[in-house]
């Protein structure tokens, strides 16, 4: 293997590397806007010079290729001055937009021209004005004032959203950027572009004035838009969800995430979330209650039925922790060795990212013993062999139904037959048609207010983090991960004045009707599970997908189940298959 030298310090290389992924594989800090390890090498920015000895000008770290005893110096007089005249060269036209830029906090050029700049500017022209406020497509807007020219956007256009409709015009002294005339650049993949640019000039619609960074808190977390499972940091301020961006994880998403994901997931933590516990009354009206009333009455209500009467529902939305202890009840309540969960199949499978299954979990909750209910699972044109959801309801003899989550009754066909449910319960964190259905609702905590794991299609295991806090658990494991107006607010402070809603994890609650349904027989098993991750450890003890998972272990980029472990490695974005291209029956808008 080839050595190099870098300020004086000596690192082992791979043939073939550059001089800044040594850098940055040593953590050694090399600045640069062009350059991003997921993209060809451009060499626009210049910002990267280094000086190498024997050649006698200075160098680009991001294209120059390392040798055998090659000598770097990257923080060499001449070197340093490199970078200041570059940065010199960069802010001479760029305008002071920073009290009102989105990238204010986290950008790229503040950093370095704090870092790597003298501080003084001796232009005292009038700056080059350009087009602001250009749509480059329904999400996307483009500043060219702003802009630095590091090409970034246009080489993701034409290599990873393979939609090359991006290229710079007017070359020279009012170079800017530009979408090819009468095209738009719409793809699912379009708003990445805002978070490889190292500057304000691409900025988001959906965000755009809506928070400073430096108040939010960012955790990191699982999207749960699609099967792919791609890995966000969720940005929150005031206890709400402002954006969510990707994380890099190289086994399921590279450096990116889908539009789709992006823009749809996070406004069902934010919005019509149901305020607590209800239960309906005597004139059939849902009243606000306390959770231990809910369990009573749903524990009671189940046990006037035969066990065959009853049907117990998992999700595939919901972690697999839930899952685990839904199908527990199930087997030691009432004798069922699996429970069915509702597909919700929607378009079809893109060739990057965005699956055509819209469960994050279904994958999760299949190894957890639940099973696809066979009138959503389209099998090669064939109906599944297992008697489905519908047909019980149809056939009236299912009298009670306890569902873990998900708005399965915005299907019309669902909702028709549950005509013939005498007691419903449900768990729903969002006030909809089928939480306003049940006897009995629990209010559960969203995917971005708990600890859990979901399974993606390919078999890899991820943790979800609370990312908002509730009324029983406080964002994050420790202060970190709180921004500045959460630390310092006040109750007097109007932007520290958060909502924490009255929700908690589905499986407390499939606790307290077990504990109940327990309480009630001469054989009770108490179930006491404190934590969620007491549950994980069950699964990892008892389910051999799982041996010798925890949550630790597990960390920042999760791991294969033990049937993918030599199946899983680097990422790569199949070609779409045959079969990926079925239509399947959907069952419409289901969220939490």
């Amino acid at each position: 293997m080839p050595k190099i030298t870098i300020d004086g310090k000596e690192y082992e290389a791979q043939a073939g590397q550059t001089i800044i992924q040594v850098a940055t594989d040593n953590g050694i800090e090399l600045p640069h806007f062009c350059w991003h390890p997921a993209l060809t090498v451009a060499g626009n920015c210049r910002m990267c010079l280094v000086e190498v000895d024997k050649i006698p000008k200075l160098q680009i770290a991001c294209a120059t290729v390392i040798t055998d005893g090659m000598n770097v110096k990257v923080n060499s007089p001449a070197a340093t001055k490199g970078r200041e005249d570059v940065m010199e060269f960069l802010l001479i036209n760029h305008p002071l937009d920073c009290p009102i830029c989105d990238e204010a906090g986290q950008c790229k050029l503040q950093d370095y021209a704090f870092d790597h700049s003298r501080g003084v500017s001796r232009f005292v022209e009038e700056k080059t004005h350009k087009d602001k406020r250009v749509a480059f497509g329904p999400n996307v807007l483009f500043d060219g004032e702003r802009c630095i020219s590091c090409s970034r956007c246009i080489r993701f256009s034409q290599e990873v959203a393979e939609q090359p409709v991006l290229t710079f015009v007017n070359r020279g002294d009012h170079v800017t950027i530009n979408a090819v005339p009468a095209e738009s650049f719409d793809n699912n993949m379009s708003m990445n572009v805002i978070d490889i640019c190292p500057v304000g000039a691409l900025t988001s619609r959906d965000f755009r004035f809506k928070a400073r960074v430096w108040d939010m808190s960012f955790s990191d977390s699982i999207c749960p838009g699609c099967s792919r499972g791609c890995n966000v940091r969720v940005g929150v301020r005031n206890n709400e969800i402002m954006r969510l961006e990707p994380r890099n994880n190289p086994n399921v998403n590279e450096y990116w995430m889908c539009d789709y994901g992006r823009l749809s997931t996070y406004h069902a933590v934010n919005d019509e979330r149901l305020a607590g516990p209800r239960m309906k009354d005597a004139n059939s009206l849902q009243q606000p209650t306390d959770n231990d009333s809910a369990a009573r009455r749903v524990a009671q209500e189940l046990s006037k039925y035969k066990k065959e009467e009853v049907l117990i529902l998992g999700s595939a939305r919901m972690p697999i922790e839930d899952n685990f202890l839904m199908l527990k009840l199930a087997k030691e309540k009432f004798g069922k060795q699996h429970i069915p969960f509702i597909p919700h199949i929607s378009g079809q499978d893109e060739r990057k990212l965005l699956r055509a299954d819209k469960l994050p979990n279904a994958m999760g909750a299949t190894l957890m013993g639940l099973v696809a209910d066979g009138h959503y699972q389209h099998v090669h044109g064939e109906k599944a062999a297992n008697a489905t959801v519908l047909e019980l309801l149809r056939s009236r003899k299912i009298k009670a139904v306890f569902a873990l989550a998900g708005n399965s009754l915005a299907d019309a066909q669902l909702l028709e037959a549950f005509e013939n449910v005498e007691f419903f319960a449900t768990c729903s964190s969002n006030d909809n048609v089928t939480s306003r259905r049940a006897d009995v609702v629990f209010s559960i905590a969203q995917w971005a207010e708990r600890d859990g794991v979901f399974v993606n299609f390919e078999g890899w295991a991820q943790q979800l983090r609370p990312a908002v806090s509730t009324k029983y658990y406080m964002r994050g494991r420790d202060q970190m991960h709180m921004s500045r107006l959460d630390r310092f607010g006040s109750p007097y402070d109007k932007w520290a004045r958060s909502n924490k809603r009255d929700a908690r994890e589905a499986w407390r609650f499939v606790q307290l009707v077990a504990k109940e349904l327990g309480s009630m027989s001469d054989h009770a098993q108490h179930w006491k599970y404190q934590h969620t991750e007491e549950v994980f450890d069950e699964i990892a003890a008892t389910n051999p997908e799982f041996r010798g998972m925890s949550y630790e272990a597990l960390g920042d980029m999760g791991m294969p189940v033990a049937s993918n472990k030599n199946a899983i490695v680097q990422p790569k974005y199949e070609e779409v298959s045959q079969t990926s291209t079925m239509r399947v029956e959907s069952v419409g808008s289901v969220i939490l």
